[in-house]
């Protein structure tokens, strides 16, 4: 019997523990009321890696490509995860639709959050060679 005793008490004590650590994860996610604040203040944050400091990238302005948007952006500047340059992040101030961030609104090229990427990649580009990149289409 001892045995028995022994395995379910083994059983109780991981099961306990695999309880515990479940609800600490949930915990720990963001609320309900902070995911729809987000949402509603224009989602998710884009966000590049520059290869310059932080004083750089915001010496006297923004770089061309984020300026040209105004007051339409929140714009975060702060310095990159290791000491790695600076991580440049933006997003839109006004909350997208549902049907433009959709997939058929992405795929029409509809989603603000598609150009929001675009002149964080053209600052980026900027920043750290000078020009903007660009692509040639291929054949």
């Amino acid at each position: 019997m001892s045995r028995v005793r022994r395995v379910r008490s083994a059983l109780l004590s991981a099961a306990a523990i695999v309880v515990s650590a479940g609800i600490r994860r949930w915990r720990r996610r963001p609320s309900r009321m902070a995911r729809l604040a987000d949402a509603q203040n224009g989602g998710r944050w884009q966000t590049v890696t520059v290869n310059r400091p932080p004083t750089d990238v915001w010496a006297e302005a923004l770089p061309e490509p984020l300026e040209r948007y105004g007051d339409r952006l929140e714009i975060r500047i702060r310095p990159a995860p290791g000491n790695c340059g600076t991580e440049l992040a933006a997003r839109t101030k006004d909350r997208p639709s549902r049907l433009a961030i959709a997939l058929p609104g992405r795929l029409a090229g509809q989603d603000p959050r598609q150009e929001v990427r675009r002149a964080l990649r053209e600052a980026k580009s900027q920043l750290e060679s000078g020009k903007t990149a660009q692509t040639k289409p291929q054949p």
